[in-house]
């Protein structure tokens, strides 16, 4: 007989299993989002897919992320439609300086190891 060798089996990236570094991914996602918009769904389906499935600690972080999208959804749609009256320009600016500023402190965190205080809020 050979002494042909099966291949190893594939070990697969460690950045979509729950972890630091999947919140990690998913704080880039959503940056990325501002160029790529499609990236910010990535991101928030990574985040659902993994919630719930890892320590409590990391879980803040996946709760964090979640309603940043979903907060940061609500708050562009109200400054679109006051786009009509002329504050809403001002506002959207707004909402990216909130986005990117809750992405910001989510990656601090994330790299120290600490859970977010908070992950509730609707503000930073």
């Amino acid at each position: 007989m050979s002494d042909i060798k099966p291949p190893e089996p594939r070990k697969t990236d460690r950045w979509l299993e729950p972890g630091p570094t999947n919140v990690q991914v998913i704080y880039v996602l959503y940056l990325v989002g501002f160029v790529i918009g499609i990236s910010a769904l990535v991101g928030i389906v990574l985040a659902y897919m993994n919630r719930g499935k890892s320590e409590a600690w990391i879980e803040t972080h996946y709760t964090w992320a979640i309603r940043t999208f979903w907060i940061a959804i609500l708050y562009a749609i109200i400054s679109m439609v006051l786009m009509v009256v002329g504050i809403g320009f001002l506002l959207l600016l707004a909402v990216a300086v909130w986005i990117v500023v809750r992405i910001v402190i989510g990656l601090q965190l994330v790299s120290r190891g600490e859970p977010i205080r908070n992950p509730q809020s609707w503000m930073l």
